[in-house]
């Protein structure tokens, strides 16, 4: 594959839309190292991008961008927009990953109309010859602190958005070697893709009909509330006890 496909320019990876560009320009990411410069993109998608739920995954970087908010697939879009903005390659890889990771998030009176596999996606960006994945970007640094906080000791967690092993410590800061904060959810690979817009002509979140409505109309807005409650402190409970909060391969 050349290194175009991976520097281009699709429906959904918007960069030349002015917000983008503006964007781009005022943060004077261009003028960066290579290192520095993916540091920063990624550290504005992570941090001044706020976890959150979007009405729907294929929704363009600029549009992304508007919101102020994102989870893992609009998230992954809009910062792949911006790294291809700034000269670095970058590619998305595909999974699903268990509703069980979303548990907390999700109000447990809606919970069982979840999809038992939801889709997933990070980013792997070409950077000295080689290819990093980039997964940490998901939940903002308040998100992560609350958690910490609500479960100190403890390392382990699949739930309210976060599926590590190393929860006290977790691998999402750029240090130029692979981030995540979701991997320990992943049960499913569906391989690299050169743009989302591939990944989702291919593979579609199982949101139709009523249900689909439901979530772009009341729920989504719901789990919103609830995240933005997390990151002032307040975690909620989970029915069912420790056990419901650990990825299967580590109970």
């Amino acid at each position: 594959m050349s290194q175009n496909s991976y520097l281009a320019e699709t429906p959904m990876l918007d960069f030349q839309a002015p917000a983008l560009q503006f964007l781009v320009e005022k943060r004077g990411w261009r003028t960066l190292p290579l290192s520095a410069r993916i540091g920063a993109v990624y550290d504005f998608v992570r941090n001044e991008i706020r976890f959150g739920y979007n009405v729907d995954d294929t929704r363009q970087a600029s549009a992304i961008l508007k919101d102020g908010y994102g989870q893992c697939n609009t998230k992954a879009t809009l910062l792949m927009a911006l790294l291809r903005a700034v000269g670095i390659p970058c590619r998305l890889h595909g999974f699903t990953i268990d509703k069980g990771l979303q548990r907390g998030v999700v109000p447990e009176l809606a919970f069982w109309m979840a999809p038992k596999n939801i889709l997933h996606s990070w980013v792997e960006v070409d950077f000295d010859g080689r290819w990093i994945n980039l997964e940490g970007f998901i939940l903002d640094e308040p998100v992560i602190t609350a958690l910490q906080k609500a479960f100190p000791g403890r390392n382990s967690l699949c739930a309210y958005g976060a599926g590590t092993d190393c929860l006290q410590d977790p691998d999402v800061a750029w240090r130029e070697v692979d981030t995540y904060i979701q991997k320990t959810g992943i049960n499913n690979d569906f391989g690299v893709f050169d743009a989302p817009d591939d990944f989702y002509a291919v593979h579609q979140q199982d949101l139709t009909g009523l249900r689909g409505v439901f979530y772009r109309t009341v729920l989504r807005h719901w789990m919103n509330r609830r995240v933005a409650k997390m990151r002032r402190g307040v975690v909620p409970a989970i029915p069912g006890g420790d056990k419901t909060l650990v990825p299967e391969h580590a109970s």
